[in-house]
C-alpha cells in the first residue's frame, strides 16, 4: 500500500524542519522497513532516505526528500522524491504551529507520476515539564493520484527518561474521504499505533520502534523497525 505523508514523522521519513535560526541540514537515513503510518513503503524490506531542508530565520521553510520504495508485484515504482515548504510559529513560549504543503512524485514506472499527489499539513505543539505534546492533521484532495481526498489526525508525546534518551508515544487515524476510490483493508479507515526509544550515538540518531495497526495485511501487521541517521549541518 502507498503512503501519505509525514511526516512527518515518524522518525522523519518524512521531516519537517523547523529551526529558530537560518540553516541548511541534509540528514541521511538507513531504515529496516520505510514505515508511514503502521504500513510499509518497501514490502516490509530496508530503505535508505536523504533528506535537504533549509530553514530560514523567520520560520519559513522548504525541503526535499527521497527514499526508494516497493509498492509490489505489478509495479515498478521503485523512487519517491518529495518537496515541501511551510512555515513555523512560536505562538508562546509553550504553544508553537507549522503549517504548510508538501507534493509527492513517484518514478520507475511508466505510470508511477499517475500516483503524484498534493497534501497540506497543520501540526500544534505543546511544552511542559511533562515533554513535547503534539496534534497533527494532513489532508489531500488527490490521494494517490484517485481523485479522491483523504486525511489522517495524529496524538503524540515524548518524553525525556534519561538525559539523551527519549521515548515517544503517539496513535494516529488514516481516513478515506471516499471508500469507492480508496479504502484500507476493505475499510474507510484504519488506527496505527506507535512506542519509539530515541537516542544519540557517537552523533548517529538512533530510533527503535514498536508499531501496530488495526488492518489485517502482511505490510501493516506488528514489528519492530530499527533506523540510524546521520545530519550533515552546512
Amino acid at each position: 500500500m502507498p503512503k501519505t505523508l509525514l511526516m512527518l514523522s515518524t522518525l522523519g521519513l518524512f521531516t519537517m524542519t523547523s529551526s529558530a535560526h537560518a540553516a541548511l541540514s541534509s540528514t541521511v537515513t538507513a531504515t529496516s522497513d520505510y514505515m508511514f503510518n503502521g504500513v510499509s513503503q518497501t514490502q516490509n524490506n530496508p530503505a535508505l532516505q536523504a533528506s535537504l531542508d533549509y530553514a530560514a530565520d523567520n520560520g519559513w521553510y522548504v525541503g526535499a526528500f527521497t527514499s526508494n520504495v516497493d509498492f509490489g508485484s505489478g509495479d515498478d515504482t521503485w523512487l519517491e522524491l518529495d518537496a515541501y515548504g511551510g512555515k513555523y510559529f512560536q505562538l508562546t513560549d509553550k504553544f508553537s504551529l507549522d503549517a504548510g504543503l508538501a507534493y509527492y512524485t513517484y518514478h520507475g514506472d511508466d505510470a508511477s507520476s499517475d500516483y503524484n499527489y498534493p497534501e497540506l499539513y497543520t501540526k500544534f505543539g505543546y511544552d511542559s515539564s511533562w515533554g513535547h505534546s503534539e496534534v497533527n492533521f494532513w489532508y489531500t484532495w488527490d490521494y494517490f493520484g484517485y481523485s479522491g481526498s483523504h486525511y489522517i489526525g495524529m496524538v503524540a508525546h515524548t518524553f525525556t527518561l534519561a538525559e539523551g534518551h527519549d521515548i515517544r508515544f503517539s496513535f494516529d487515524r488514516s481516513t478515506s474521504g471516499d471508500i469507492e476510490k480508496w479504502a484500507w483493508d476493505e475499510n474507510r479507515a484504519y488506527n496505527h499505533y506507535r512506542i519509539a526509544y530515541m537516542t544519540n550515538v557517537k552523533s548517529f540518531d538512533l530510533t527503535v520502534s514498536a508499531e501496530d495497526t488495526n488492518m489485517d495485511s502482511n505490510t501493516s501487521d506488528a514489528r519492530f523497525v530499527v533506523a540510524v541517521a546521520k545530519t550533515f549541518n552546512f
